[in-house]
């Protein structure tokens, strides 16, 4: 784990919510059953194999060498261990220790210039999912350059989670957001994360499974974006590999002519040919714009493993062909 151990005592003083290394990826040897997330004032290291005592007091001593050196005066260190072992990801579950220090209750990050609440001490997902910083930006950017529209960019949020994309829409001029995700809890700290940043207009919330609500869904479109980021396996909601057809079909009609489609997908199984080949087949009228590149700090050694994030595009409205009346003599 040496490669972890060097990362640490290299990392820069931490401001905002991201990764301080990247293990997973595959390009360090040795070292793919860790990630290091810095949740500020926290640190949250996960294994996704068993760790022994002594790993991790290895790890602890250099977090605590590398904060004596970095910390702002009288700041303790704050870290928490997540094993996430291969027989607790069957079950869904892991284990979570408080290592160091305390978190804050309640715990909010910042991530290019939105705040966040996040929650490190319970569950797999923390609020906010790090790999998805630059899908943020791509979502910001486009509202931005298109909030002087004449009718201002309507947006979809689909599997919405905790409305991360929604505040940065709203933040950059999206006219409205409707989010919709299953989960009630994850839709009330949605909402709490749109107070946190002042957000009190323009963000709709619907806590319904979203296969079973089209027609309220269809009804509050057409949409200049549409964003599917759903979970790539949730038992009784939603499996990429046969679910994920049923959203495409629906595209075309949820998107305003020249709208854009952000198509999320975290399966390391499946290529982003898994979503291209079905896209020509089921929404072929939507045209591949690109990929969007994940943080440098996830680069891994085989692109098909990592976070898919793309992009396609709706064709534009074409206007009727002008009719020509040939007058005839009476």
């Amino acid at each position: 784990m040496q490669a972890l151990l060097d990362a640490i005592a290299s990392m820069p003083l931490p401001t905002e919510a991201g990764r301080v290394f990247h293990g997973r990826g595959g390009l360090h040897p040795g070292c793919e059953q860790w990630a290091m997330d810095a949740y500020p004032p926290v640190f949250v290291l996960t294994s996704f194999a068993p760790a022994t005592e002594e790993e991790l007091a290895a790890i602890g001593a250099a977090l605590q060498a590398r904060w004596a050196q970095i910390a702002p005066a009288g700041e303790p260190l704050n870290w928490v261990f997540q094993h996430r072992g291969e027989a607790l990801r069957m079950q869904g579950r892991s284990e979570t220790r408080l290592m160091a220090g305390a978190v804050p209750d309640p715990h909010t990050v910042t991530e290019a210039g939105a705040r966040y609440r996040v929650h490190v001490l319970r569950g797999q997902n923390h609020g906010l999912f790090l790999d998805m910083a630059e899908g943020r930006r791509w979502v910001h950017d486009y509202a931005a350059a298109r909030s002087a529209d004449r009718y201002g960019l309507k947006v979809l949020n689909l599997f919405a989670y905790t409305c991360a994309f929604s505040v940065v829409a709203l933040q950059a001029g999206a006219r409205q957001v409707v989010n919709v995700d299953m989960s009630h809890g994850a839709i009330g700290i949605g909402q709490q994360n749109h107070q946190l940043n002042g957000i009190t207009t323009g963000a709709a919330f619907l806590p319904h499974d979203i296969f079973s609500s089209w027609g309220k869904i269809t009804r509050g479109g057409p949409y200049g974006l549409v964003i599917v980021d759903p979970p790539s396996y949730q038992k009784g909601s939603f499996v990429a590999t046969k679910d994920y057809a049923r959203l495409m079909r629906r595209l075309p009609d949820l998107l305003a002519p020249g709208g854009h489609a952000l198509l999320c997908l975290n399966a390391p199984e499946l290529g982003a040919a898994f979503l291209q080949d079905q896209m020509r087949e089921l929404a072929p009228e939507l045209a591949f714009v690109e990929r969007v590149a994940n943080p440098a700090v996830f680069a891994d050694a085989d692109a098909d493993r990592s976070l898919k994030v793309l992009v396609y595009r709706a064709p534009d409205l074409v206007a009727p062909e002008p009719v020509t009346v040939t007058a005839t003599a009476t």
